[in-house]
Parts: C-alpha cells; sequence; structure tokens
C-alpha cells in the first residue's frame, strides 16, 4: 500500500519523465501520480520501462482547466505537488505568448488554488515545488552568475511567464502560509528532449544531413545540465530543501553555442563513421532571434553546501551518451519529428 501519493505535473516531457522515473523506481512506497496534457513535447513513450509499476497513475489533462484540476484533487490526497508542466520554448513564446501566460501562469495559480483548498490551513507534512529557470534572471553581459538573491529581470514572454508563476507560488507563501520551494535550472540535455531545443535539433538535423540554423554569430553563452543529474536535484530538494527557499541548479559547464554545436558535429562524425568536418558544413548562420540573452551562468553553491548535491556527469560523458540514445531510439525520434513538428519548423528556420 502506497503511504504517499505525490503529484508530477508534465510527467510526460523531457525533465518530468526523468523525476517520474526517478520516484517511481527509487521510492516503491510512494503512489506517484503524473499530470499530463501530452502537448506536442509530452510523450508517453518516454515512460515505457515504468508504464506498468504498480506505483505509478498516468492522468491526462491540462492544469489550465481548474474544473479538471479540482476533480483530480477530489480524487486523490496528495502529500506533495512537484510542478513542472510548463510552456517553456523561448523561441514559441515569440510568436504565442498568450499560450505561455495561461499555461505557465494561469496553470500555476490552478494548482495552487487546488492544493490551498485541499490543505487547507493544516500544512504539516506538506509541500508544494515549483520548478523554474535560470532565465527569470535575464541576462548576463558583464560576467559573474546568477544567484538566489539576484533580482527577476525576464527578458522573453517564456521568462516573464515563469518569473510570474515563481511570484505566484511566493504570493500563496506570504498570504496562506503554503509551504513552497522553487528551483531555478539551466539549460537542461539529455535522452527524450524534444528536437527543437538546441541539442536534439543538432543531433536530428546531422543524421538527416539537413542545416545546423546556429542563431546570429553562435556567440550566446549557456551553462548545461544533464537531465538525470537535475533529476537528482529535484529529488534531493524536494525531500530535504528547506520550505520557502530558491535552490539554483546548473551544470558548472559554460559553452557558446556555436562552440558547442563544432564540438557536436565532431562527436556525430565519429559516431556516424563520417569524414572529419562532414556535420560541419552543415552549419548555417541564420537572422538572430528578438532579445536573444547574451549569456546565462548559475552559481549552485547553496545547493551543493546545503544539500550535497553535485553534478555527477560530465559534459563530454554525458553528450555522448545523449548521442548515442538519439542513435539508438530512431523510431523515437522519427514519431516525435512528425506531423505538427513539421509545419513548426518551417515556419522558425524557412527564409531565415
Amino acid at each position: 500500500m502506497a503511504e504517499r501519493t505525490i503529484l508530477i505535473t508534465g510527467g510526460a516531457g523531457f525533465i518530468g519523465s526523468h523525476v517520474v522515473r526517478l520516484f517511481v523506481n527509487q521510492y516503491p512506497h510512494y503512489r506517484i501520480v503524473n499530470l499530463d496534457a501530452l502537448t506536442y513535447a509530452g510523450n508517453l513513450e518516454n515512460l515505457r520501462d515504468i508504464e506498468q509499476k504498480p506505483n505509478y497513475t498516468f492522468v491526462r489533462g491540462d492544469i489550465r482547466d481548474l474544473s479538471f484540476i479540482n476533480e483530480v484533487f477530489s480524487r486523490y490526497s496528495f502529500e506533495g505537488v512537484i510542478h513542472l508542466a510548463a510552456e517553456s520554448h523561448v523561441d514559441r513564446s515569440l510568436e504565442q505568448p498568450t499560450e505561455f501566460i495561461l499555461t505557465n501562469v494561469v496553470g500555476t495559480v490552478n494548482l495552487l488554488t487546488a492544493v490551498r483548498n485541499q490543505w487547507k490551513s493544516d500544512f504539516r507534512g506538506h509541500r508544494f515545488y515549483h520548478i523554474s529557470t535560470d532565465e527569470v534572471y535575464g541576462s548576463l553581459e558583464h560576467g559573474g552568475f546568477f544567484t538566489e538573491q539576484t533580482p527577476l529581470d525576464p527578458r522573453s514572454p517564456y521568462s516573464a511567464s515563469k518569473a510570474a508563476s515563481d511570484q505566484f507560488v511566493q504570493a500563496f507563501a506570504n498570504t496562506y502560509g503554503m509551504p513552497v520551494i522553487i528551483s531555478r535550472c539551466s539549460n537542461n540535455y539529455g535522452p527524450n528532449h524534444f528536437p527543437e531545443k538546441l541539442i536534439p535539433l543538432m543531433i536530428n538535423n546531422i543524421i538527416n544531413n539537413k542545416p545546423l540554423p546556429v542563431y546570429g554569430k553562435g556567440e550566446n553563452v549557456r551553462d548545461w545540465l544533464f537531465v538525470k543529474d537535475h533529476a537528482r536535484a529535484i529529488d534531493v530538494i524536494y525531500h530535504r530543501g528547506r520550505v520557502g527557499e530558491v535552490y539554483n541548479i546548473g551544470g558548472n559547464n559554460e559553452w557558446k553555442n556555436i562552440d558547442l554545436v563544432h564540438l557536436l558535429c565532431e562527436v556525430m562524425d565519429r559516431k556516424l563513421k563520417r569524414d572529419p568536418g562532414t556535420s560541419a558544413r552543415l552549419i548555417t548562420y541564420v537572422t538572430d532571434r528578438p532579445g536573444h540573452d547574451l549569456r546565462y551562468a548559475i552559481d549552485s553553491s547553496k545547493l551543493q553546501t546545503e544539500l550535497g548535491w553535485q553534478p555527477s556527469v560530465d559534459f563530454p560523458t554525458g553528450l555522448d551518451q545523449t548521442v548515442d540514445w538519439y542513435l539508438a531510439n530512431a523510431e523515437w525520434l522519427r514519431h516525435v519529428t512528425s506531423g505538427d513538428y513539421r509545419q513548426y519548423y518551417e515556419s522558425m528556420y524557412a527564409g531565415r
């Protein structure tokens, strides 16, 4: 009999599926309820290896629908909520900002409202854990690192929607005493990543000998975090993090986009047994996106010092594992890049 019931939203997505898998396997006495709308980036194929586990339940639905959320909360008594469901691609937010407001802001407030109604004023043993992004801090133009004390300065519709959701989470804590925790992570990479983000996009295009679109001069800098290390951090923060705190999660691994693409080209040429330099010839510079933040870099020393978490996978190893996964899962890649994805890809990169 499961002792605890935990709701994980967005559990069929990239990061969420790794979190669900870790919790289902590591805590067999927990009942894990995975709530996901199965939009383009949510894919139950990500969880085929655990879908028959007795402590796992999948519920399909949209966090934007408050009546549906209330119905879910009437069915289950949740000890905790780990909230990952979000629209997360900056490029899409430039085209459809309202969708990001509805999911990331309204959806989060719906969950907070349902949680408050279920837990009433007895918050003992409960926690609402909201997963956010380093993009809420803005752009580092002059060196340094984002800390938990860095003021929020979002620059895109995506980051603005996440910053707003962060502030609603903190508002529910301040107003109602709700036990909340927030974490903000750097760019994730690894298996099961939908190929709209940089690394899986490049892998997919190299496999198919398609152009590799690099924004501007490729000089934007990002800190890269292996997704399984992020899932481990979420586990640690959920169980041992201090209520009311914010924790930054980073990989201590900064790369200029163009340098990362060149490294990936070298790895792919080796894996695909192509002549050195073959993939690099596919690099195509495209018009930079509006408001493209120059640099993100996370200081995660608080998480490391207080809770003992450390990134466990160095970047060459993580990148190697990531490429191997995509090459071994061609059917998964074919499924997710059909239909709507093709139309989206054409609208984003054609003519640029």
